[in-house]
């Protein structure tokens, strides 16, 4: 674990991280966001093949995903804009809900980690609005990072 703040001068002030004299290199991440329905909710939309009042939902989370990811540094302050090469969402129907991937690629001096994860969150927050018609039941269990590699250090979670 690293015990300092990149984001926090010497002085305690908010700042963007210099990444002037950082190498380039390809940097990847994976980030997971997990939506449970209710049973009942689960049901119908399993049978109605993913299509709500509103449209497809599976398709619609993924360009959500999609326009997230490369709106990212328009949402987190410190975020560097990147020119991201690769996101791939990826929706994966489970036993009670869905699990919603999101990888992204880029050639740079800076990770994709926040852009993984603002791309499966949004994915996930586009599926409930496509059906809170259907139940305010519905909830975002998790999101979190799955991968990152390119930088100083990898990481994998086990």
């Amino acid at each position: 674990m690293n015990d300092q703040l990149t984001h926090v001068s010497a002085d305690g002030i908010p700042t963007m991280v210099d990444v002037g004299d950082k190498q380039v290199t390809t940097r990847r991440a994976e980030a997971v966001a997990e939506i449970r329905f209710p049973g009942d909710v689960f049901s119908v939309l399993k049978n109605s093949n993913w299509v709500a009042a509103k449209g497809a939902v599976l398709t619609t989370a993924i360009i959500a995903g999609t326009q997230a990811a490369k709106r990212t540094p328009d949402l987190i302050p410190f975020c560097h804009p990147l020119p991201l090469e690769a996101i791939k969402l990826i929706p994966e129907v489970t036993e009670t809900g869905l699990r919603i991937r999101c990888s992204v690629r880029v050639t740079h001096k800076t990770g994709v980690e926040m852009e993984a994860l603002t791309g499966a969150s949004v994915a996930a927050l586009t599926v409930i609005d496509m059906c809170k018609a259907l139940s305010p039941a519905i909830e975002i269990t998790s999101v979190r990072l799955l991968s990152k590699t390119g930088g100083k250090r990898d990481y994998e979670t086990i």
